[in-house]
């Protein structure tokens, strides 16, 4: 079963490069950049904080 955890739209105009996202946990927002390969860093940071648990709450046990 496949699941939508959000939807991406990439745009150029004027050699700006416009990402807009909308997500359930992070709502609508939008990421400009000159690059190309700027604007998938920016996208891939956030997405990666937002999709990814807080590491810094949980509680690991040491494998021994």
């Amino acid at each position: 079963m496949e699941e939508s955890i959000c939807r991406i739209e990439l745009e150029s105009s004027d050699g700006v490069y416009i990402a807009k996202i909308q997500s359930d946990m992070g709502g609508p927002r939008e990421y400009q950049s000159s690059s190309f390969d700027g604007l998938l860093s920016q996208l891939m940071t956030e997405l990666q904080s937002e999709l990814e648990p807080d590491l810094s709450e949980t509680e690991f046990e040491p494998d021994f």
